[in-house]
């Protein structure tokens, strides 16, 4: 790596340090709430031509028809576009992204990039509820800002506990991923915890920087630093059901007990994923 690059890497780190991470996602949270005509297509129209947007694949394929800038960026898709693997063995991507990491989780600790990794206890901040997690499977999903960014169930469960956990809000990617410790960990994330006819399960859905937002079907929308108003839990959801929403996007950690799943051994980091795509399967 050159010198400049080697520069320009950790002057992007270190702004990520200085930068008012949650006043700057509140200020993008108004304007991508905001439904003023002239305000929405603008960011829309900016938003479709810089990350090329495939609306052939919306249900609502007119970009301007949305109400919202969050709207847009939470479409749904046509019926059929994604199709649910519905072997009864089959675990499947929560997402439409790519693989940032999969494997085993080795005494506690998942691998984030290299020389960097993460603890389970932290990453759901209840030591208790991560205790079934330690020697189980990983796999970490990225939703870069041009995917789908509904996150669906792996497998079916039934939703037991939801955590808030309020956290910092780095931007996610390789850059931080290799440079930040503990970064999934770090983030403020939503923590689903699920009873599967294999065990427990978890699906954690993480922000980042400019995140306007999560919202799962238990909760609705819990803004940066907001509170959880709402917990409907004993609720089943059948593999690919939708999950949640993120407002502006970023990664979904998915979680099985130990000698319960193994991951297909096609998919490493950097694979690409589509929501409901088999990614495992039951031991």
């Amino acid at each position: 790596m050159s010198f400049t690059s080697r520069l320009k890497k950790q002057l992007f780190i270190q702004a990520q340090r200085v930068v008012p991470q949650h006043q700057l996602s509140r200020v993008v949270g108004k304007l991508a709430a905001s439904e003023h005509p002239l305000i929405k297509n603008t960011v829309i129209q900016a938003f479709k031509a810089q990350y090329g947007i495939d609306m052939s694949i919306a249900e609502q394929s007119n970009a301007l028809k949305y109400k919202s800038f969050n709207e847009f960026f939470t479409r749904s898709l046509k019926d059929g576009v994604r199709r649910i693997d519905l072997d009864a063995n089959a675990i499947v991507s929560p997402a439409d992204g790519a693989i940032s990491q999969l494997g085993q989780i080795e005494q506690g600790e998942i691998f984030q990039a290299k020389g960097q990794s993460f603890s389970v206890e932290k990453l759901i901040a209840d030591p208790q509820l991560a205790e079934p997690f330690k020697q189980g499977q990983f796999a970490t999903v990225y939703l870069s800002p041009k995917d789908y960014h509904r996150v669906h169930m792996p497998f079916a469960g039934t939703l037991t506990e939801t955590l808030y956990v309020p956290g910092e809000l780095f931007s996610v990617n390789q850059i931080t991923a290799e440079n930040i410790p503990g970064l999934f960990a770090r983030n403020e994330r939503m923590v689903c915890l699920f009873d599967t006819e294999l065990g427990r399960m978890a699906v954690v859905l993480v922000g980042a920087m400019i995140v306007a937002g999560i919202e799962t079907v238990a909760t609705g929308k819990v803004k940066p630093s907001g509170r959880l108003e709402l917990n409907q839990h004993n609720l089943f959801l059948e593999k690919g059901a939708e999950l949640g929403r993120f407002y502006l996007g970023s990664t979904a950690v998915i979680l099985f007990e130990q000698d319960k799943i193994a991951w297909d051994t096609a998919l490493t980091a950097n694979s690409v994923v589509v929501m409901g795509q088999k990614m495992g399967h039951l031991v």
